[in-house]
């Protein structure tokens, strides 16, 4: 890995914790505390260093790892995680997150860095142009009272557009907020009460909201959000296997990273990776597959590898005719 991807990646996270626990811990607790905090396919990067000393960050005794890091140590914002700082201020979707107090003061904090790069000098090759109006004043004020009510566990009123058109008026409990990168849009994971007073969970796209307030009504039960969202994937996950070529392992891990997976090596230089999915991520999963590229292979399941033809088919439908 690079360095600037070590300083923000979750690797570097989940080694931060593990070198600042001052137990001794077995080679089995370090396993459980990488799949606990990062990905479990994070073991077939981490492991191997740690084993066989290739970091040098623990000191092993028989069959225990000691940090070789005091729980005291600091880490000082370094000349190149404050120009990553100053180009996340530019991003116009930064200001979702921040008063406009927070915005100014990080502003005036990095006012001589210069940003490790410009809006301008990103070109988004493989994404909607429709992305959600970030600038809007509507939007913002919509985005933070619904980010508001996620903090809080507060109900909210919404009126809401969906895609066929109806008009959607209900009481919800705003659960998670997600972006999809190829959409280039925020969408609402909200939580329902339907009979027998059981929790559904719905999909919201955040510029389709008409009008959201806050209610004076909590959210007191608890739910497990992972587990209504695993309820909805299909049975049978989409199937991959991934020819460890130009780095492509560790490409798909980041390129799939938002995605409930599982993965596994398979052969000398070929790896397994389950994607689990819904009907809601379908389309989004279907376009990021294709625009992947050769070093990865799509097994099953029947009825991606359908849409999958489908969409390839249309796609040469539209190609112009040879002369």
């Amino acid at each position: 890995m690079e360095l600037f991807s070590e300083i923000y990646s979750c690797y570097y996270q989940v080694l931060r914790h593990l070198l600042t626990c001052q137990s001794a811990l077995t080679i089995d607790e370090i396993r459980s505390q990488i799949c606990k905090e990062g990905f479990e396919e994070s073991l077939l990067a981490i492991i191997p260093k740690l084993e066989n000393g290739s970091w040098n960050l623990f000191e092993k005794n028989h069959n225990l790892y000691l940090s070789k890091i005091n729980s005291g140590f600091l880490t000082p914002l370094s000349s190149l995680q404050k120009a990553y700082l100053k180009a996340l201020l530019s991003d116009p979707r930064m200001s979702l997150f921040l008063d406009q107090e927070q915005f100014e003061s990080l502003g005036d904090m990095l006012n001589s860095v210069e940003p490790l790069w410009r809006q301008e000098q990103i070109y988004y090759y493989d994404r909607f142009t429709d992305g959600d109006p970030y600038t809007d004043e509507t939007y913002r004020n919509h985005f933070r009272t619904l980010l508001s009510a996620q903090k809080h566990r507060q109900y909210v009123d919404l009126d809401y557009n969906s895609p066929s058109g109806t008009r959607v008026h209900h009481y919800y409990a705003p659960a998670r907020l997600e972006y999809s990168v190829k959409n280039d849009k925020f969408r609402l994971l909200a939580l329902k009460q339907v009979k027998n007073g059981r929790m559904r969970l719905e999909i919201l796209n955040i510029a389709r909201i008409q009008k959201v307030c806050l209610t004076d009504k909590y959210f007191t039960s608890q739910i497990d959000l992972n587990a209504l969202i695993q309820d909805s994937y299909y049975k049978e996950p989409l199937q991959l296997h991934i020819i460890n070529k130009r780095n492509a392992l560790e490409r798909a891990m980041l390129h799939f990273a938002n995605y409930k997976k599982n993965t596994r090596k398979i052969g000398e230089n070929t790896y397994e990776c389950l994607i689990y999915y819904n009907q809601a991520m379908e389309t989004e999963l279907l376009i990021e597959v294709l625009s992947f590229g050769p070093m990865l292979k799509v097994i099953g399941n029947d009825r991606f590898l359908a849409s999958l033809k489908n969409r390839l088919k249309k796609q040469m439908g539209m190609m112009p005719p040879k002369p």
